[in-house]
């Protein structure tokens, strides 16, 4: 039989070319990602001697594990551009376009440390980026809520979230600034742009019993971030935890 002008002997040939190319690329595939994950090992170990090294001025000497279960994880290289992904295990903030970046590792393990996050929280988040922390998130609250001001940066990060099946995340372009009310009050909210002060609105969207992890402070200049937490009376308390530098909440006009 002749089959594209090959021969019987031909196409089994060409066949086992086949299979072994794609056999070539799975195990490149494979060895891609187990070096990976090798590296994320490697910042989590990292973010624990950090963390240790910072604790005078924290007051955080160890992260949660959960948190830190989650890091290694959520493939941060997922989260990048590709011509970053070779950084993406640094412990540094990388450039994603529109003048926005995805925050260093070791400062986001500290945000979602403080905003001490359980299992069946629901949890909100302003400045989605990339979808790396959202994704975070999900692995250890019931669901999270996510707004991007930069709509086509909103658009990739649900598409990248939804390819990589992560099924417990809402995204959608939005102010930050007034929250999601529809679906709060929330657990914990992060916001991980700076404020002037405390948006209203998210204040009024924390749940008794919930917290709030906020950049306040000069845009362009140095914040503070701080941990807002609402009572089972209502009440707020404010602490301030360490100066950190956020690019500012992005949005239209404010009353």
């Amino acid at each position: 039989m002749v089959c594209f002008g090959m021969d019987r002997r031909g196409v089994v040939r060409a066949v086992a070319g086949v299979v072994l190319a794609a056999l070539c690329t799975f195990a490149a595939r494979a060895d891609d990602e187990a070096a990976y994950r090798a590296k994320r090992i490697r910042l989590i170990q990292w973010i624990q001697v950090f963390t240790m090294m910072t604790s005078a001025d924290t007051g955080v000497d160890e992260i949660d594990p959960r948190v830190l279960a989650a890091m290694a994880d959520v493939p941060r290289h997922e989260f990048v551009p590709d011509e970053l992904k070779p950084h993406a295990y640094q412990d540094t903030a990388l450039p994603i376009g529109h003048e926005q970046a995805v925050s260093q590792p070791s400062l986001l393990a500290f945000m979602t440390h403080m905003a001490r996050v359980k299992d069946g929280d629901v949890v909100f988040e302003t400045g989605t980026d990339t979808g790396y922390l959202a994704a975070i998130l999900s692995k250890l609250a019931a669901r999270v809520y996510s707004v991007e001001y930069v709509g086509p940066l909103a658009a990739a990060a649900a598409e990248r979230l939804k390819r990589l099946d992560y099924k417990n995340i809402d995204v959608r372009e939005s102010d930050g600034f007034f929250g999601w009310p529809e679906h709060g009050p929330f657990d914990a909210i992060i916001v991980k742009e700076a404020v002037q002060s405390v948006p209203p609105p998210l204040l009024k969207q924390l749940k008794p019993g919930g917290r709030l992890i906020v950049p306040v402070g000069p845009p362009g200049g140095v914040q503070t971030l701080m941990l807002i937490e609402r009572g089972q009376d209502g009440q707020i308390k404010e602490k301030r935890l360490i100066p950190v530098r956020f690019r500012p909440l992005q949005g239209g006009e404010r009353i």
